[in-house]
């Protein structure tokens, strides 16, 4: 990857009258590179897209693209663009002149927006559409329209507020793995904000976990999920069992982490209190003196148990945190 530094937030303040928001964040986003900004309702995360957008401003610190500050642009002028969670396609124009409007307002001639917008189309798979009303189309459609629009402008930085988050499932997937191959394929600089684990963890190149309007880490999928810097990123970032095993220090485990064998004598015994099938793994919860356990199993192992059964857990990687 292009090692260059296409974004960088400094020192950056944004505080909201009842003292929400965000402190003194730095980030750096390399060319390229797909960032995610993770974290629950009211972390902060829009908070840092919306001062990069140029939609709230900030009340100390720097963002800069490409070395140049912008934090004095108002958000047409900046190099960004931005997707958000409600699409904002505007209803009595079709797919067409909706895609149109900011390349008319950039005066590009008439010839190359129909070539540009013919392109962005098919880049979204949404080739024929042209004629269309919002209206007329899926959730998921809109959406695709909604991230030509932005293509469009040919952003330095793309961002992405939620952009999925209004799709079911199977259709959620599929605009992931698209937004990803059209990101890798374009080596566009995206950040992506999502309070969805999975979402962070399938796109991402460095997620940046929020927490309370401060950045608590900053890694890779791998890096934030196998080695968290606190008992909260470990809380947040997939399944977890913790074990107060001494005061004030806890003992964290993956479920994937745990060997679950018959009778006593491993790290930890219990008792079976329930198997469930969820596909190609089951989860098994060990009632135990420190509590529930929850330990993952594939089919062919989980079918040598049943409920009740007494049972010895092992654990093949643990972390500590101290309250």
């Amino acid at each position: 990857m292009d090692e260059t530094i296409k974004l960088e937030i400094r020192n950056m303040t944004k505080l909201y009258k009842n003292g929400d928001g965000v402190k003194n964040i730095n980030l750096k986003v390399r060319k390229g590179e797909l960032m995610t900004l993770l974290g629950p309702s009211g972390c902060g995360k829009t908070t840092i897209l919306r001062t990069i957008g140029g939609f709230l401003q900030c009340n100390a610190g720097e963002i800069l693209i490409d070395g140049k500050n912008i934090v004095a642009m108002p958000p047409e002028k900046r190099p960004t663009a931005m997707v958000f969670q409600s699409y904002n396609l505007w209803p009595h124009m079709t797919v067409y002149d909706n895609l149109a409007f900011g390349l008319k307002l950039r005066k590009i001639p008439k010839p190359e927006i129909a070539e540009r917008i013919a392109d962005a189309l098919k880049l979204v798979k949404m080739e024929g559409m042209e004629k269309k009303y919002p209206n007329q189309m899926s959730g998921g459609q809109q959406q695709r329209v909604a991230i030509a629009r932005s293509l469009l402008l040919k952003p330095e930085v793309l961002l992405l507020d939620e952009p999925f988050s209004a799709l079911d499932a199977k259709i959620r997937m599929q605009m992931r793995e698209e937004l990803r191959k059209i990101q890798t394929d374009l080596d566009i600089t995206v950040v992506f904000v999502t309070h969805d684990q999975e979402e962070a963890m399938a796109l991402s190149d460095v997620t940046v976990v929020m927490n309370k309007g401060s950045v608590e880490q900053i890694g890779s999928p791998y890096e934030i999920y196998h080695h968290p810097a606190s008992r909260y990123v470990a809380d947040f970032i997939g399944e977890m069992n913790f074990i107060e095993a001494k005061l004030g220090v806890h003992t964290a485990i993956r479920p994937e982490n745990i060997t679950v064998r018959k009778g006593p004598g491993g790290d930890l015994d219990g008792t079976v209190r329930n198997i469930m099938m969820l596909g190609h793994y089951t989860e098994m919860i060990v009632d135990t003196e420190l509590g529930l356990i929850k330990a993952f199993l594939s089919g062919g192992e989980a079918e040598e148990f049943v409920r009740g059964e007494a049972v010895s857990l092992y654990f093949s990687e643990t972390k500590e945190f101290s309250e």
